[in-house]
């Protein structure tokens, strides 16, 4: 691509924000035009986030503000619902990859039943392709709207969605137990959040009704042919970023926990930015710390005819902004990893 892309960022002021605004500064073919925030509006970058002080950004300004002819595509981490409202306002020309939950469940019904409300863009919503890089780049590539998905659905997808379609597991016997740090619910001011109402502990949340339950239903099932329902719980841990999901699976028949193993890891031999490890390894979050990695592990269970699998990925990278670059790479026809080669901080 010899033309660069002319960015906006919108909710640039929270954490997804912040980490795309990190990563696309020092993109070779993209330039950040436009930055905007609700609260920020009429701050800098460098006010709200002392790591900018120095570099040249565009002030933050509010979203009626901007001038969106002078913007080739949009990066919208806005929360769900207020996303929808606003998306629908944005020129045809404009491309979009969205970091919200707004777009990502095809069927308004089920959008509907996990957030409480209508969906008030479903013309936006029929055309929207759900973007896990790896298993949709063909699509992502034409879209016009891309549906970022969540990082615990991510963290589950990418080990689990090869088994299913290989035939390989049975999908009515899937457990995931998930952990996130704490960015993963925002930078918004809640009690739950504070410092002293996390550390030293750790604890479940949403048992039993999480809102990603319904992305893993929806990919789970396009994978298998026919309806999946996983058990799914989600924990808050003391620590700012990671995603580490220990998945519980039962082989099917000519099927051990070998056999899994060799099927992800053909299924992910030619892409970058998953790494399968040697069987009986398994990864910690700190081994891929501000990347968009996402490392897999596969071992036995000590229960006959069962299998454990272990993933880690960066909530605000893989999960998020990362893999929101990832797509848009895809979108502009650019290799993927571009701006996205960073190596985990360790220690």
């Amino acid at each position: 691509m010899s033309t660069i892309c002319r960015i906006a960022v919108l909710g640039a002021s929270g954490y997804t924000g912040a980490e795309l605004v990190r990563l696309l500064y020092l993109h070779p073919n993209v330039k950040i035009v436009a930055l905007t925030a609700d609260r920020k509006a009429g701050s800098t970058m460098a006010e709200t986030f002392p790591q900018f002080i120095g570099l040249e950004l565009p002030p933050l300004v509010a979203i009626a503000e901007l001038d969106w002819s002078g913007i080739d595509l949009v990066f919208c981490a806005l929360p769900h619902a207020t996303t929808q409202e606003v998306l629908k306002t944005v020129p045809a020309h404009v491309r979009i990859v969205d970091l919200s939950a707004d777009f990502r469940l095809s069927d308004p019904a089920a959008y509907a039943y996990w957030y409480g409300h209508e969906h008030h863009a479903l013309a936006l919503q029929a055309e929207a392709v759900y973007g896990i890089t790896e298993f949709a780049r063909d699509a992502i590539a034409k879209a016009r709207l891309v549906a970022n998905p969540g990082c615990y659905t991510t963290c589950g997808q990418l080990p689990v969605v090869p088994l299913l379609e290989a035939g390989a597991i049975d999908p009515d016997e899937i457990v995931i137990d998930a952990k996130s740090g704490v960015t993963g619910a925002g930078r918004s001011l809640r009690e739950a959040n504070l410092y002293c109402e996390v550390t030293d502990g750790f604890h479940a949340y949403g048992v039993g009704h999480h809102r990603h339950m319904a992305e893993l239903e929806q990919g789970f099932s396009a994978a298998a042919g026919r309806p999946v329902i996983p058990a799914f719980t989600p924990h808050l841990v003391p620590m700012s970023r990671g995603i580490f999901s220990t998945i519980y699976l039962k082989p099917t028949e000519g099927h051990d926990a070998k056999s899994l193993h060799d099927i992800i890891a053909r299924r992910f031999a030619g892409e970058y930015f998953v790494k399968v490890l040697t069987f009986g390894s398994h990864p910690q979050t700190r081994h891929v710390k501000g990347t968009n990695f996402t490392f897999i592990g596969v071992s036995n269970d000590r229960r006959p005819g069962r299998a454990i699998v272990t993933a880690v990925l960066d909530n605000l990278v893989k999960g998020a902004s990362g893999q929101a670059v990832q797509n848009m790479n895809c979108m502009l026809g650019l290799p993927e990893q571009t701006a996205l080669e960073q190596l985990a901080l360790f220690p």
